[in-house]
């Protein structure tokens, strides 16, 4: 039983689910819309720019969560979903989800976008096993702040390499589908890499590699 991976955004959502969430919030004037939105955009850009400072980016984007409670965030993430996620959820990364479901391998989307964001998300797509940011709670709910190692670039290595640990598993026959040059930590260790509408960074290191080259679009 081989382990197949999945990153989540621009991979196998049509977008970025971190980015529309922030979207999201400042369309629906959760947040201040002007400042917000210039901050989210400067963080998105930085991303892609594979300069992002995660730790300062989470800080950020993670304050919502400590500052309402569960019911309402709950609520208010419902609606992102259908508004924002469900709208870019590629049918072509439905289909190859359910190829290696029918093959009998084990799914998993590992993200660096945060639990809350997330892990909906994966309910939808029927993947039961999520790597993701960790959002910390107490007994009041959300707290604002992060927890454990961050799941971003050497962060995912980091963190897969605990849970084959903790399940005793091991990379034989893996894949990992990603789309972003943030991901080469992880695309390198696993058997079967393939790169999924990649950035140009991942698209000229795949070939070079003679890695897969695929579209979900």
């Amino acid at each position: 039983m081989s382990l197949a991976i999945f990153d989540l955004d621009n991979t196998l959502l049509g977008g970025d689910s971190d980015h529309a969430w922030g979207e999201f919030i400042v369309a629906h004037q959760i947040v201040d819309p002007e400042a917000y939105q210039a901050q989210n955009d400067r963080f998105f850009n930085d991303y892609l720019a594979g300069k992002l400072d995660i730790q300062v980016y989470l800080n950020f984007c993670l304050q919502l969560l400590g500052e309402h409670e569960t019911a309402q965030l709950n609520a208010w993430h419902e609606a992102f979903m259908a508004e924002k996620i469900t709208p870019i959820i590629l049918p072509k990364a439905l289909a190859l989800i359910e190829k290696h479901s029918a093959a009998g391998d084990t799914l998993m989307i590992i993200t660096a976008t945060n639990r809350f964001i997330t892990a909906p998300i994966a309910r939808k797509l029927g993947i039961d096993i999520l790597l993701a940011t960790e959002c910390e709670r107490d007994d009041k709910g959300f707290t604002g702040r992060t927890t454990d190692v961050p799941c971003f670039r050497e962060g995912k290595v980091t963190r897969l390499q605990r849970w084959l640990l903790e399940n005793n598993r091991t990379l034989n026959g893996s894949y990992f589908y990603s789309d972003s040059h943030n991901d080469l930590p992880l695309l390198s260790m696993v058997e079967h890499p393939v790169a999924v509408d990649p950035d140009e960074t991942l698209k000229a290191h795949a070939e070079a590699q003679g890695w897969p080259v695929v579209s979900l679009r």
